[in-house]
């Protein structure tokens, strides 16, 4: 077992003998302890016709073990009034656990049979199977789905990114048990695996407890599956699918960056970074450029924002408005202005340091809890980020200049990928 302590921080990192790594958090403000266990599995990691699978998985994980019926995992944990779920995204698996000190290697031994030795009850996986159907459907029924899942279609064609984390009706409804247990098998593995782990107790007594639960897990001979991912090459269009709403959503996104990509700055993806910056500035909150000019000077916008996701592969700058369907046009001409404006005009220095103020800001509050500590640290490690991006993601922030942030808006903001949801009145003649 390797360890590296940072003595700026109460952040330790350790490397179990079987590979796993461990990130732990002194954080003796209350007596509670919370984990995340992450691994590389997710979206990302299914193949097309077995797409939702890892959503499936989740779902039925912690319906049942070798020793442990679901209502006898439900009665442990209620018991201990303590928390513990499965959840699923593109780049990752995780499982998130938050409990009462005296209470946490009880729970931890629980987390780890329920990780290593899973049952996937057949009923269980049909009954969860059904559900997962229904949210497909009802996510066909709704116009921002609608209009985020073309999008996505259109900017990734066979890239997993193209698809909901749910699956699609076709691919869920072939599912089998034998899908989660093989895809189980394939990716639940100490060496594929990282722990973020934060609360009263120490660090050491914190990673014992990990190591004695998870230390003799072996990882297989076989190797991980090499990942062999389809390239996304930039084709941007304009897709439009018509339904009488009372309002139509007008979507605009352009490929970014992952979060390795392009040149760094101690560390950190200066486009990264500076795509962080603009999305802040841009749709971020009430005094967001998008809200201010869109909504409270024109009055254009029901709901008005942008998000840029971190990404082990390219990720996506996203702005949206829902709108009243006569004004789809002038919308869809005020979100390109407002995008187009980052690549010619740069930011002000009161533009520039407002924006830097809120996203660090937000950044700090997002390491309150213990949950979010251990979300985050071992997030960075999942990420293969490493514990250190805590610290340099705020220098580079601060080190980000208006001539930066405009030259990376000149690579990125092109020509956008358009996706119109609304009455075919007013979004067919938009081409």
């Amino acid at each position: 077992m390797t360890s590296i302590a940072r003595p700026t921080s109460s952040v330790r990192k350790t490397t179990l003998n079987n590979g796993i790594a461990v990130i732990a958090v002194e954080n003796p403000t209350a007596d509670i302890m919370a984990a995340r266990i992450f691994f590389g599995a997710g979206s990302r990691r299914e193949k097309p016709d077995r797409a939702g699978v890892a959503h499936l998985l989740a779902t039925v994980m912690t319906k049942g073990t070798e020793t442990r019926s679901s209502m006898e995992i439900a009665e442990q944990v209620e018991s201990m009034g303590a928390s513990l779920g499965t959840d699923t995204a593109a780049d990752y698996f995780v499982l998130g656990l938050k409990t009462v000190s005296e209470d946490f290697a009880q729970i931890l031994a629980l987390a780890a049979e329920i990780l290593q030795r899973p049952t996937f009850p057949e009923s269980e996986v049909k009954l969860e199977q059904r559900l997962t159907l229904q949210a497909i459907r009802s996510q066909k029924e709704q116009p921002m789905s609608i209009a985020f899942a073309q999008l996505r279609q259109s900017m990734y064609a066979e890239h997993p990114y193209a698809r909901s984390s749910l699956g699609t009706e076709a691919s869920v409804s072939e599912l089998t048990r034998d899908d989660l247990l093989d895809y189980h098998q394939t990716y639940f593995r100490p060496d594929n695996m990282a722990i973020g782990v934060s609360g009263c107790l120490n660090s050491s007594e914190a990673i014992a407890q990990i190591e004695k639960v998870f230390g003799d897990w072996q990882a297989p001979e076989i190797p991980l599956p090499p990942e062999e991912l389809p390239s996304i090459a930039s084709q941007p269009g304009c897709q439009i699918t018509t339904q009488e709403t009372q309002q139509s959503i007008v979507m605009l996104g352009y490929l970014g960056p992952s979060v390795s990509m392009g040149e760094f700055f101690d560390g950190v993806s200066t486009d990264y970074a500076s795509l962080k910056l603009l999305d802040t500035y841009l749709g971020n909150g009430l005094s967001s450029r998008l809200f201010v000019e869109l909504r409270e000077k024109r009055g254009l916008a029901y709901d008005v924002s942008a998000f840029f996701p971190t990404r082990l592969d390219r990720s996506n700058f996203v702005t949206y408005m829902g709108t009243a369907p006569s004004n789809t046009q002038i919308a869809l001409e005020g979100l390109r202005a407002e995008v187009e404006r980052l690549r010619v005009t740069p930011l002000t220095p009161e533009e520039l340091q407002a924006s830097k103020n809120k996203l660090l800001g937000q950044y700090a509050l997002g390491k309150q809890t213990n949950a979010q500590l251990a979300q985050i640290y071992g997030w960075y490690e999942m990420m293969g980020l490493g514990v250190e991006f805590d610290d340099r993601f705020p220098e580079a922030i601060a080190a980000l200049t208006s001539q930066i942030a405009l030259e990376t808006a000149q690579r990125y903001f092109l020509e956008p990928y358009i996706s119109l949801v609304g009455p075919e009145k007013f979004v067919s003649a938009i081409a």
